[in-house]
C-alpha cells in the first residue's frame, strides 16, 4: 500500500466534495492519506479525515462578476501567514514521505511534487480544459487562453490526469482519462421528486438576482448562499445544511444558480432542469453553461433577467423530458457505486511501482 498526499483546493464545497469519496476508498483500500487543504475544503475534510491546513487561493466576486484587483489585493496581503504555513507543510511532509501525490487543483502540493520529483496525479474536473477537445465562442477565447495557461501554473504537468466531465471531447494525449461527475454517496442515494418550489444557491454578493425572482410570485424559492434566514414573499431564505441542501435539491422543480461544476453534476444526475447564471470573468463557468445548454439540460442564462427566468419556465417541460434521458441511463436500478470507473483507475494508477515524475510539459 501506499502514502498519498491528496491536495484539496478550499475553493467552494465542489472540491472537497469529490475528495471525501476518493478519500473514503482510498483508504478502505489500506492506503495511508494524508490531505492538505484550507478554508471550506479544510473545514468539510477536516471532521472525517487527517488535514494539514495551508493558505489558499481565493477568488473575490461581486454580483457575479470576478472582481481581478480585489482577488488579487485579498491573496496577496495574505502571504506572510501563507510562508509560514508552507514551511510547515513542507516539514510535514519530510515525516509523511509520500509515495504519490493527488491534486485537485491545488497547487501547493502539486509543485511540491514536482520539486521532490514524485508521481504527481491529478483529480479534477479543470484538466478538460487542458486536455480535452471542445468548442467557446470567439469572444472568450482570450479568456479560454488565460484559464488553460493558469491551470498550467497551477499544476505542473501530471503523470496522469484524471478529468471528470458530462461532455465529452477528444482528448489530446493519452495521459488524460476522462470519466463522468464524481457523486457523493448522498446524491447516489436520493429518491428525487418534483415538489413546488426551485432551488436557488447565490454567492451573498449576488443582490441583484433575489429582484428578478420577486417578479414571478407564481413561483416559490428556497435560496441558499446569502448568510439570512427568514421568508420575504416568495424568497424562503435557508441557513446552509448539507443534508437540508441536499433534500431540497432532491425534491426542487429546476435549479437556479451559479455554474459551478459539481452543483450541476448533482441537479443533472437526479433529473432537473438548470438555469445556469455563469460567473462573469470565470471561463469553466461559462464553459459548464455552454455545454449544460449544448446537451438540453439547462439554459445558459448570459444575463438573468426577467425574460431569460420566464423562457425557462416555459421551456422548463422540455428540459426535464430532456435531462429526464440523462438521469435514467446513469440512475440503473442495481446499478454499483456510480463512481466505480475512476477508483479503478486511480487504484490501477497506484499499484504501479511508484517512480519519478518524467511527463513532458503540456
Amino acid at each position: 500500500m501506499s502514502r498519498i498526499l491528496y491536495g484539496v483546493s478550499g475553493e467552494g464545497s465542489g472540491h472537497s466534495s469529490r475528495a471525501t469519496e476518493m478519500t473514503r476508498y482510498l483508504l478502505s483500500c489500506g492506503h495511508e492519506v494524508k490531505l492538505v487543504s484550507y478554508d471550506r475544503g479544510y473545514r468539510n475534510l477536516s471532521a472525517e479525515f487527517d488535514v494539514i491546513e495551508i493558505e489558499g487561493l481565493h477568488i473575490v466576486s461581486i454580483n457575479n462578476r470576478v472582481r481581478p484587483l480585489k482577488t488579487l489585493w485579498h491573496n496577496l496581503r495574505r502571504g506572510a501567514k501563507a510562508w509560514r504555513r508552507l514551511r510547515a507543510l513542507s516539514l510535514q511532509v519530510d515525516t509523511f514521505q509520500p509515495d504519490y501525490v493527488v491534486t485537485d487543483f491545488e497547487p501547493t502540493t502539486a509543485w511540491l511534487a514536482w520539486w521532490r520529483r514524485l508521481p504527481l496525479i491529478s483529480l479534477d474536473n479543470q484538466h478538460r480544459m487542458r486536455y480535452m477537445k471542445f468548442r467557446s465562442p470567439s469572444r472568450l477565447m482570450l479568456s479560454r487562453w488565460l484559464t488553460v495557461m493558469l491551470i498550467r501554473l497551477m499544476v505542473p504537468s501530471p503523470s496522469a490526469a484524471l478529468a471528470t466531465t458530462y461532455y465529452y471531447g477528444e482528448r489530446k494525449n493519452e495521459r488524460i482519462f476522462l470519466f463522468p461527475p464524481i457523486l457523493r454517496r448522498e446524491v447516489q442515494a436520493c429518491q428525487p421528486s418534483f415538489g413546488d418550489h426551485h432551488l436557488v444557491y447565490v454567492t451573498s454578493h449576488f443582490d441583484a438576482l433575489l429582484d428578478v425572482l420577486k417578479a414571478f410570485p407564481e413561483h416559490q424559492f428556497l435560496v441558499y448562499g446569502c448568510n439570512r434566514e427568514g421568508v420575504d414573499g416568495n424568497l424562503s431564505f435557508r441557513a446552509f445544511s448539507t443534508d437540508g441542501f441536499l433534500r431540497d435539491l432532491e425534491s426542487c422543480q429546476s435549479v437556479l444558480a451559479t455554474a459551478g461544476f459539481t452543483l450541476i453534476s448533482e441537479a443533472i444526475y437526479l433529473g432537473k432542469p438548470y438555469f445556469a447564471m455563469p460567473m462573469v470573468g470565470q471561463f469553466e463557468q461559462q464553459l459548464n453553461a455552454i455545454c449544460l445548454e449544448e446537451l438540453g439540460f439547462g439554459v445558459n442564462a448570459g444575463s438573468a433577467d426577467q425574460d431569460a427566468l420566464a423562457c425557462f419556465f416555459a421551456e422548463l417541460p422540455t428540459l426535464r423530458a430532456c435531462v429526464a434521458s440523462y438521469a435514467t441511463e446513469h440512475r440503473k436500478p442495481g446499478q454499483r457505486d456510480a463512481n466505480f470507473a475512476i477508483k479503478d483507475k486511480l487504484a490501477s494508477l497506484l499499484s504501479d511501482k511508484p517512480a519519478s515524475r518524467n511527463a513532458s510539459a503540456c
